[in-house]
């Protein structure tokens, strides 16, 4: 079975997945260990296919064997088994971006006049 990025729903839990997503490092491993193989190497295809979780979709390959990936995500499935067995590249648009909290005002421009 080969998973369609765009139209698959996500394999786990959407309140596991936020979850997993505010992890620590200690935390991740333990969480993912919990959750069946096959599972996670649907979930690693799942979150690499979205440009925000891309790094925690590697994270979770690191932790399923080749076969599986390839098993549930074909082509997908062998390249994120690789790319999850190196260090881990930002792409150019992750490349030195990060978010800030910028405070944004509904009540627009005070007048000093």
């Amino acid at each position: 079975m080969t998973l369609g990025l765009t139209d698959e729903a996500c394999p786990v839990s959407l309140d596991r997945l936020g979850a997993l997503y505010r992890a620590d490092d200690e935390a991740l491993g333990d969480m993912l260990d919990a959750i069946p193989e096959s599972t996670r190497a649907r979930l690693a295809a799942y979150l690499y296919g979205r440009s925000h979780t891309r790094a925690l979709g590697l994270r979770t390959a690191a932790t399923c064997s080749g076969a599986e990936l390839r098993r549930v995500a074909g082509l997908l499935g062998n390249a994120i088994h690789e790319m999850s067995r190196q260090p881990y590249q930002p792409t150019s648009y992750e490349d030195g971006w990060t978010m800030t909290k910028a405070r944004i005002s509904l009540a627009g421009l005070r007048s000093t006049a």
